[in-house]
């Protein structure tokens, strides 16, 4: 029998990697100008939305390799009981690449996957709502800087006034706290992953 992927794996992957970006930032902001911190956080944003796609991507891949009854009910095609990593994520991408449009797109791109009562819908919990929400707000306008852009990182933030991403972020720990809020998802997941 083919090995499963392992999502309690990928989950350890992204704490690690979500630390990693925490204690970069930690280090090297005391050394830095106050501008050059401020992208430092407008890089750090990018970089673990950039893993937390990597990580529910993986989740997706695994929820499906364990488990293609899942995708079967989903879809109403009776899959193969083993499906490899690369078929999987084939399913998921096809021939593009994985992305989610904010929070309520990341939902709906879970949906489409699992079952309503899947340990992926972790996510949906309203706990979890303003760091994703805000994730991807900042990593947008750290990334475009757009008036779009920054229209809705504004509106993630409940504020009428923003400069750069990163300087935003860097102030009062709030880079910090949504890099928790994503280290919990990834434990919730991580408890109740099969693998």
């Amino acid at each position: 029998m083919p090995r499963k992927k392992s999502i309690k794996g990928s989950a350890d992957w992204f704490a690690q990697c979500a630390g990693e970006i925490d204690t970069f930032l930690s280090a090297v902001s005391e050394r830095q100008s106050a501008e050059h911190v401020s992208w430092l956080h407008g890089y750090a944003i990018i970089k673990l939305y950039r893993t937390f796609e990597s990580f529910v991507l993986d989740c997706l891949i695994g929820a499906i390799n364990n488990d293609t009854g899942t995708l079967s009910a989903k879809a109403g095609i009776a899959f193969p009981k083993h499906l490899t990593d690369e078929v999987c994520e084939y399913i998921i991408i096809g021939q593009g690449y994985f992305d989610f449009k904010g929070r309520d797109g990341l939902i709906k791109t879970i949906k489409g996957y699992v079952q309503d009562d899947h340990y992926l819908k972790t996510v949906k919990q309203k706990r979890y709502k303003e760091a994703l929400e805000q994730l991807t707000a900042l990593r947008n306008y750290a990334a475009h800087e757009s008036f779009k852009s920054k229209k809705a990182a504004l509106d993630a933030i409940g504020a009428k006034r923003i400069g750069a991403a990163g300087s935003w972020l860097k102030r009062k720990n709030r880079y910090s706290r949504i890099s928790e809020k994503l280290k919990e998802i990834a434990a919730e997941v991580r408890s109740h992953a099969p693998y």
